[in-house]
Formats: structure tokens, C-alpha cells, sequence
């Protein structure tokens, strides 16, 4: 399998962090979507990552389609989430709260790197820091008010994404977290990035836009 994508994004580094913790072989192209966007284009025409490229050719994109398919290539004994009922909703809430976290961080950046500061929107920057913010503190008494090593008691894709995005956001906008006010978010992190399968794939958050 090839891996498409740089793991300063949130949304590789959760795919990666499942293969690396599946044990699953792959090759990794650390491709930007801006220095390398024709490249990735030939396997995903958005432009962008993460893109899964399987033995049988195939080229998967977004992070939970192909977090789906490497489920079904492990199976339901190994799988990190249930294949259905109560816990898996529960735990694609949560993966869908933390990608949306590092989404409107994603925006935030760039509104900052693509426009001067003169230009920028002071009514969309305000929007995504609000969301940033409320939905950090809603994770924070949910993972409170939990306890236990992990999200949900065994290890699972709530937490990848939880991890993954905490450090973007912390490397991207480090004046949105606040490890006093959020401890649990704060111990949260520090225990993925402990694990084997987030050291293995950890890439200092480099933007380089590529002007059009």
C-alpha cells in the first residue's frame, strides 16, 4: 500500500497512526498539496490528503473511508471501532468532533498564511476560534468526566483523532489550548503521543504554499 500525504496533517497522521498500530506495510509519499498537488491529482482529483493507494491499485481518500477499509482488511477482532450499535456511534461522534476541530484549525491557518493581515476576515477568524474553542471544552468535560487510560476504556479511533488533532492545534495555533484549563485534553494527548504508533509517524507542522 502507499500512503499519500504529509504527517503534519491531522488526517494523514490518524491513517498512518491505524496502520502503524495494525501492523500493515506501506510506502510512504510525503506529498504537499501545494508543492505536489499535480502529483497527488493523478490519484485523488481534489487534490487532497490523505489518499490510500491498495495492493489492488485502488485509490482511497478521506481519512474515515479509509480508516472503514482498513477495518474490513483486519477485521471485526482487531478493528478499532465495532462494525455497529451504541459504541460505534459513540465513538464516530467523537471522531467526528475531532476531525471538525482540526478542520476549522486547517481553515484558520490558512486564512492567516493566504491573506495579509489586512485582507483577512475578522468575522471568519472570530467564527473558527469560537468553534475551536467550545468544541475543545465540550472534549474536555466528556474526557473528564470518562477517566481511564482511553476514550471509551480499549484503545480506539476516537482517540487517534483526538490526538492527531490536538497536536495540530497546538502546533498551529498554540494560543487556542491551554493545558491548565483543559488538563484532561492536556493528559489525553501526552498518553497517544507516548505510544509507539504516534512516535512512528510524527512530522513538525511545516506550511509552504506554492503561489498560483
Amino acid at each position: 500500500m502507499i500512503l499519500i500525504g504529509q504527517y503534519d496533517s491531522p488526517f494523514v497522521r490518524r491513517v498512518a497512526v491505524a496502520l502503524q498500530h495494525y501492523g500493515l506495510a506501506y510506502e510512504h509519499r510525503p506529498w504537499s498539496v501545494w508543492a505536489d498537488a499535480e502529483s497527488i491529482a493523478k490519484y485523488n482529483p481534489l487534490r487532497r490528503v490523505p489518499v490510500l493507494v491498495t495492493d489492488s491499485g485502488e485509490s482511497l481518500v478521506e481519512s474515515a473511508a479509509i480508516l472503514d477499509a482498513l477495518d474490513d482488511l483486519v477485521g471485526p477482532d482487531r478493528a478499532l471501532l465495532p462494525r455497529s450499535g451504541e459504541a460505534r456511534r459513540a465513538g464516530l461522534r467523537v471522531c467526528a468532533l475531532a476531525t471538525g476541530l482540526a478542520d476549522k484549525a486547517v481553515s484558520l491557518l490558512y486564512e492567516h498564511v493566504l491573506r495579509q493581515s489586512d485582507r483577512r476576515s475578522q468575522v471568519w477568524v472570530d467564527r473558527c476560534a469560537a468553534q475551536l474553542g467550545e468544541t475543545l471544552d465540550l472534549l474536555e468535560r466528556e474526557r473528564a468526566a470518562r477517566g481511564g487510560e482511553f476514550w471509551f476504556g480499549a484503545f480506539s479511533h476516537a482517540d487517534i483523532a483526538v490526538g492527531c488533532a490536538l497536536r495540530f492545534i497546538g502546533e498551529a495555533h498554540p494560543s487556542v489550548t491551554d493545558a491548565a484549563r483543559r488538563p484532561a485534553l492536556a493528559a489525553h494527548a501526552a498518553r497517544c503521543e507516548a505510544l509507539p504508533a504516534f512516535a512512528a509517524v510524527v512530522q513538525p507542522l511545516h506550511v509552504a504554499v506554492k503561489a498560483s
